[in-house]
């Protein structure tokens, strides 16, 4: 099975997410959400307007729109990819978000999910992602990325696959506020 950040990031909310919706095939019915399409909206939007720009500011001489790589556990497809000045390749994801003087868990475990696969497929490692929040003015931020991070969704997605495989009904969340919102929390033995 091919697993995509999505999947791993899910899972990091609750491991049980992962056992409803890929063991059990019960949807989230996503779709819904007004800020998942907007944000799908805004990713087409973004890569249209931006297919010549190159941020100087960050040393960007290359980049690469809309990539869609793969190896042989993860897939995903990268807004951006970026060649900087010192040779380096970066990730680059816009987001549907205001900027609140933190980066998300989730928003880092993506990044780190698109390093892995930059490396694998492009032969060279990733030092730093970058985040662009829409809502605050396209503001830039640079998420540093070591050799760690990677090993660390590696792992996840690890646990991940032993769910789907191995039909395993895990442990929940032990953040229990995490369930007041959660689609499964009606079927859920808590």
């Amino acid at each position: 099975m091919s697993l995509t950040p999505s999947h791993l990031i899910e899972h990091l909310y609750c491991p049980r997410f992962t056992y409803f919706e890929y063991v059990l095939r019960v949807p989230q019915y996503e779709q819904k959400d007004y800020k998942v399409m907007r944000g799908r909206h805004l990713h087409d939007q973004k890569l249209e307007q931006n297919k010549d720009y190159l941020r100087r500011r960050l040393g960007v001489r290359e980049k690469y729109l809309d990539q869609y790589l793969t190896n042989e556990v993860l897939r995903g497809r990268v807004d951006e990819i970026l060649r900087l000045a010192d040779g380096t390749l970066a990730p680059l994801d816009y987001k549907f978000a205001e900027w609140k003087d933190a980066v998300y868990q989730t928003y880092q475990t993506q990044l780190y999910c698109y390093a892995w696969l930059i490396e694998e497929n492009y032969g060279e490692r990733v030092t730093r992602g970058y985040l662009v929040y829409t809502r605050s003015q396209n503001k830039v931020v640079e998420v540093p990325i070591g050799p760690a991070n990677v090993e660390d969704v590696k792992r996840v997605a690890d646990a991940v696959l032993e769910v789907i495989e191995g039909n395993v009904f895990p442990k929940a969340t032990r953040y229990k506020s995490r369930c007041v919102t959660c689609t499964y929390r009606k079927m859920c033995i808590r």
